[in-house]
């Protein structure tokens, strides 16, 4: 059989006595021993409470459980000479020697032997500790009462399990369910001693009343009962007060009076609230519910909540206890609940036992600490779970809406010191998230979120997706104005005119088919109605450009595994009017060295998108996400800013990202205040742990340097100090000096995202971070006297970047770049090593992922090449004559530049085209040459880059004397508009006859639109003009490089 002895705690101990030399020693600290024949097991030390040299009595509190092997298998029930002893000692800390206060001893007879698959338990209940010199052979315990109040009490509880049953550890108390009646009967007759004792608020009359007729019912069970478990009238004294006039437990409190409860505490809160756990927030959410009702949900007897949860979790043998007080300063409510935890594909079912203690509640603010043990789990006897719920009463709704902010952090204590420590934080992390997953499921159902993290990403994103309102819905709204409708009125008003009108004579110059306005009132009713339907058309070509246009990154899913950044654009407001009054806004989104753009809005100043972009998955969490709006005026010109802005993902939660407001800077925007409307949504795949080691092992092999995971203590500690997100996690910290006019001694922190100092001196902190983003330069410094002779870092940043930290900047330069220099460092090399690595790696990573990105691109638009295959019909696009040049070179040789070696390769660099590449030509049919070329565009030559895939053909020229004809059908990618038209170059290249050899020019240019454009002129002048332009430099750099290699 197993025999389970809860140690809780002691009251009433001896005062210590003063120290015989005054000084030393410290407090007094108490431990207990308990000993089950040859087994023995001890508590930890602890510090006593109330206890002063000559003043009140100590008290002493351990809550720590022990698990013994007694009797014998079968019938024969346990050994009537085992007995269980208790032993209460003290010693001073710092001492050596150690001094029994007290002890107690229980005999387990056979009477009370639990039979196979059963359990017999009694209730905590204070028994009286004998002193040392009674602890003979032979002593009669019942004469040495009257002494044993001097050593004071001891609170226990013990379960006798048979070796048959299933259960394992019990930590408390059992409840009432599960008892047989005679615990049943001690329990009572243990709360109605406590009543009597300290007037507990919580015993109302009715329960009083009932109680006391079940204990004059049965007052001769109890007696015989009782004599059977303890086996002593006098061992066992049920909840007998303490010297002092109080106990420690008072009565339980009834599912009628929990509320009664809440106000007794409520009175006694402090308004002080507890910090998180150091082990970080698990759980964090904001519900349209009061706080109250929330906390009666979640902790109120007999929760529906919680039957609902261990459905899902597929918890069993669920037993929870009532509610009660429990004497601190202030007393606070606590409880304790023990169930099965279901099995798992790695785990048996294990029992769990929590304890439940209430430290704050005032009414709209509740703290709550749970404490989770599970003996059972590998390792389970060393540490235990501590979680921390706060339910905190919110009115920042704009609905005006009562809601309560629920969050739930934990953190792991370990009782005892292992080697496993960082494997249990992680299973417990684990763990947590998982049961913490399902907790937000069940309670979804109670109460509802009210803020857009608890929500489902894809269900904000849905409205977005799909189109809520038809096209004649949006045509009647547009429709519905003024200019519209008058307009179809006079125009049906003159149609019905002239079919009730009948045909009357020729008058003045009128002739057959030609019928004149006969006065001036026609005239002007004419030219009214003129106007109005041609604004009316105007309206048409507007709505339906701005139905069909969609923007080119919209809807593009993103791809990979790691951070992946969603944001949907809706709308803007007050944006600025450009020269012509009237603005063309489209959004260009960067991050990470990718960038996504929108569709172009046309004509409006509240220009509404609904649109989302997704970017493909970043190895390591973005900083910032860098949004300019801009106004469209062709593919090729310059655009004008309309305004800018810069989300930081350090400054923002998730919350308030969800559904967010930007406002737009520059003097344009400013002066309307614009602002943009974005929900922008960041998630991680992979999960924390995961992002962090590959992390780590990547930037390990550029330090030359092995990094470690820092703890979550320490990893809280830094998010805390400097308020940054939970993501962020801790690299490298170094003790060092910041220098300024006079050297400040702090601490240097390096995460994945931040460089950060902070110092405190005398009270005085000086805290501050900046992005490596902003690092344009980190250089190391020579020795100096201002450096103490030590080798120094100086980071500098780029121009207008990071002016949160200005405040710790040694100085600022002329091209207004901050400059912050570190010093004194324990060892410089390893820390120079260390964040000169992390900065390259940082700064290399943004071109890295924008090459990825163009070749990606480069992948998916190559399939587009078989639509160009198709287009050979030459003489259906009409061309225009922009250029004739003539150069001193063979026709020949300037060929050269169309055949894909060096010095095509050269020329089309130094022209901007990047990423230049060409296939062989190949006979298309006879006398027609082909080929394909692809590359992109530099900034110089277009805002939006852009990506140009072209067919060439080439054959000999049609005039006579000699040369060739290329002719190149190129289709332009990632630039608005492009899916719209196609553009035709001709070269035509002749031999001269003179000498030396010369050859002659013409450069062609059409455009073939494939669909209709309002902005067919603009983007026709404009493509015409920077193609040909380009088309131009191509043969000139040409002639010059072959020029000078003749030459040479």
């Amino acid at each position: 059989m197993r025999l389970y002895v809860y140690v809780l705690e002691a009251r009433g101990l001896p005062a210590p006595k003063r120290p015989r030399h005054g000084g030393g020693g410290g407090g007094e600290v108490f431990y207990a021993k308990v000993t089950v024949g040859k087994q023995r097991f001890r508590t930890r030390a602890v510090e006593a409470a109330g206890s002063g040299p000559g003043g009140a009595a100590a008290a002493a509190a351990w809550n720590e459980e022990f698990e013994f092997a007694v009797g014998a298998a079968g019938a024969g029930g346990v050994e009537e000479e085992e007995e269980v002893e208790v032993a209460v000692a003290r010693r001073r800390r710092g001492g050596r020697g150690r001094e029994v206060v007290g002890r107690v001893r229980l005999p387990l007879p056979a009477a009370a032997a639990a039979a196979p698959g059963e359990r017999r338990s009694v209730p905590p209940t204070w028994f009286t500790l004998q002193p040392e010199v009674h602890r003979r052979k032979g002593s009669d315990d019942a004469g040495d009462a009257t002494a044993a109040v001097d050593c004071g009490k001891i609170l226990l509880t013990f379960s006798l399990y048979g070796e048959n049953n299933g259960n394992t550890v019990i930590q408390h108390s059992p409840c009432s369910s599960s008892r047989s009646d005679t615990d049943v009967e001690i329990e009572k007759l243990t709360n109605r001693e406590h009543s009597s004792t300290n007037g507990g608020i919580v015993d109302s009359p009715r329960s009083h009343d009932a109680e006391q007729t079940s204990l004059d019912n049965s007052d001769r069970s109890i007696q015989e009962d009782s004599n059977s478990i303890t086996g002593d009238d006098d061992l066992g004294h049920s909840s007998a007060a303490t010297p002092n006039g109080a106990s420690d437990t008072e009565p339980m409190v009834p599912d009628a009076t929990f509320e009664e409860a809440m106000e007794v505490m409520k009175s006694r809160s402090t308004p002080e609230m507890p910090e998180d756990l150091d082990g970080g927030i698990i759980f964090e959410h904001t519900y349209l519910v009061e706080s109250k009702d929330l906390n009666h949900l979640l902790f109120g007897p007999g929760s529906q909540f919680f039957k609902d949860l261990r459905e899902v979790q597929g918890t069993m043998d669920y037993e929870e206890q009532q509610w009660t007080w429990k004497s601190k300063d202030p007393p606070c409510l606590t409880r304790t609940c023990q169930y099965t935890k279901g099995a798992t594909k790695f785990m048996k079912a294990v029992k769990t036992s929590e304890e439940q203690t209430y430290l704050k509640a005032d009414g709209k603010n509740f703290v709550i600490m749970t404490r989770v043990r599970t003996p059972e789990v590998p390792f389970g006897n060393c540490f235990a779970v501590v979680l921390l719920y706060k339910i905190i009463h919110s009115t920042g709704l704009s609905s005006g809406e009562e809601s309560t902010h629920l969050t739930v952090s934990y953190n792991v204590e370990f009782l005892q010191s292992t080697m496993m420590r960082s494997m249990i934080e992680g299973s417990v992390r684990d763990g947590l998230k998982e049961n913490f997953e399902s907790f937000a499921e069940v309670l979804s159902r109670h109460v509802k979120l009210a803020d857009s993290v608890g929500m489902d990403k894809g269900q904000l994103l849905a409205p977005l997706q799909a189109e809520h309102q038809s096209d004649i819905r949006l045509a009647y709204k547009y429709f519905c104005n003024f200019t519209a409708i008058s307009t179809i009125l006079i125009a049906l008003y003159v149609l019905v005119h002239i079919l009730l009108s009948k045909s009357g004579p020729l008058m003045g110059l009128e002739f057959s088919g030609l019928d004149l306005p006969d006065t001036f009132g026609e005239l002007i009713t004419s030219g009214v109605l003129v106007l109005q339907l041609e604004r009316l058309l105007n309206m048409v070509s507007r709505f339906v450009e701005a139905r069909v246009r969609r923007g080119s990154d919209h809807g593009v899913k993103a791809n990979g595994d790691g951070w992946l950044l969603t944001v949907a654009l809706l709308e803007a407001t007050s944006l600025p009017p450009v020269s012509c009054g009237s603005v063309d806004p489209y959004v260009v989104f960067s991050c990470n060295g990718i960038t996504r753009t929108s569709s172009v809005q046309l004509q409006t100043q509240e220009p509404q998108w609904n649109e989302i972009m997704e970017f493909d998955a970043m190895e390591e969490p973005p900083a910032v996400l860098d949004v300019e709006v801009f106004n469209f005026d062709g593919p090729f010109d310059l655009a004008i800013s309309l305004g800018h802005a810069e989300i930081n993902f350090l400054k923002h939660t998730s919350v308030e990202l969800a559904d967010i407001w930007v406002p737009l800077e520059g003097k344009l925007a400013q002066t309307c205040q614009s602002r943009l409307h974005l929900r922008v949504f960041l998630e991680n795949t992979k999960g924390p742990e995961t992002s962090m080691r590959e992390y780590l092992n990547k930037m390990e092999k550029e330090v030359g340097k092995k990094l470690h995971v820092r703890s979550p203590h320490r990893n809280s500690t830094f998010q805390k100090l400097f308020g940054l997100p939970h993501e962020e996690f801790l690299i490298a910290d170094y003790a060092c000096s910041l220098k300024r006019k006079l050297p400040l001694q702090g601490r240097l922190f390096v995460s994945a995202r931040i460089v950060g100092f902070y110092a405190n001196l005398f009270g005085h902190k000086t805290k501050f971070f900046f992005l490596w983003e902003d690092v344009e330069e980190i250089e190391v410094l020579q020795p100096s006297f201002t450096t103490v002779g030590t080798p120094s870092l100086l980071f500098i940043l780029k121009s207008g970047r990071g002016l949160d930290a200005k405040n710790g900047a040694k100085s600022q330069d002329k091209e207004g770049r901050l400059n912050f220099q570190f010093h004194s460092f324990a060892s410089f090399s390893k820390a120079s090593r260390t964040i000169t690595g992390l900065w390259k790696t940082k700064s290399s990573a943004i071109e890295q992922r924008a090459k990825l990105e163009e070749d990606h691109e480069e992948d998916v638009s190559s399939v587009d090449l078989d639509d160009v295959h198709a287009v050979l019909s030459i003489g259906d696009v009409p061309l225009s004559k922009e250029y004739t040049l003539e150069h001193p070179i063979d026709a020949d040789l300037l060929m050269g530049v169309f055949d894909g070696g060096p010095l095509e390769m050269r020329t089309m660099s130094r022209v901007g085209c990047l990423d230049y590449s060409a296939t062989p030509w190949e006979q298309a049919r006879p006398g027609v040459a082909e080929r394909r070329a692809t590359y992109k565009f530099n900034r110089y030559m277009s805002i939006f880059g852009g990506e140009v895939v072209s067919t060439q053909l080439k054959f000999p020229a049609e005039e006579d004397g000699g040369g060739w004809t290329i002719h190149e059908v190129v289709t332009l990618h990632n630039v608005p508009f492009g899916d719209y038209f196609r553009v035709h170059l001709r070269y035509n290249v002749q031999s001269v006859a003179s000498e030396p050899p010369g050859c002659r020019c013409e450069i062609l240019v059409g455009i073939e639109w494939l669909k209709s454009s309002k902005f067919q002129k603009r983007i026709a002048r404009n493509i015409c003009e920077k193609l040909a332009h380009r088309a131009r430099e191509v043969l000139e750099v040409a002639g010059k490089e072959i020029a000078s290699a003749v030459s040479a």
